[in-house]
């Protein structure tokens, strides 16, 4: 699903192929605490991006990192938080951005 290969790039002293997704999550997904859940799990998967509401209710995110820590925040997203129901999340690979520094909400 995470086909983006930014290349190589050393993480704990191994050779981590980086990759980035968007996934736009749609259901009862704003007002459950989506974003901030979304921002810590991303943050302790060591991501970088950001996550924000739509005007539509859905909820948006970019992430980037190593493929095994995308796939984490993934399987996530399918579920939510408690208090979420998801309805479906569309998810696509992306180009990386190399500007971005930390994991963030965004208005």
């Amino acid at each position: 699903m995470f086909s983006v290969d930014l290349g190589p790039a050393a993480q704990n002293g191994q050779v981590t192929t980086m990759r980035a997704f968007t996934a736009v999550v749609r259901g009862q997904v704003q007002g459950v605490g989506f974003r901030f859940t979304t921002r810590r799990l991303a943050a302790e998967l060591g991501l970088v991006g950001w996550v924000r509401n739509r005007s539509d209710g859905a909820v948006e995110v970019w992430a980037q990192g190593p493929g095994d820590s995308l796939a984490r925040l993934s399987a996530f997203l399918d579920d939510g938080p408690f208090g979420a129901t998801v309805v479906s999340v569309e998810t696509a690979a992306t180009d990386p951005d190399p500007t971005l520094s930390r994991f963030e909400i965004r208005p």
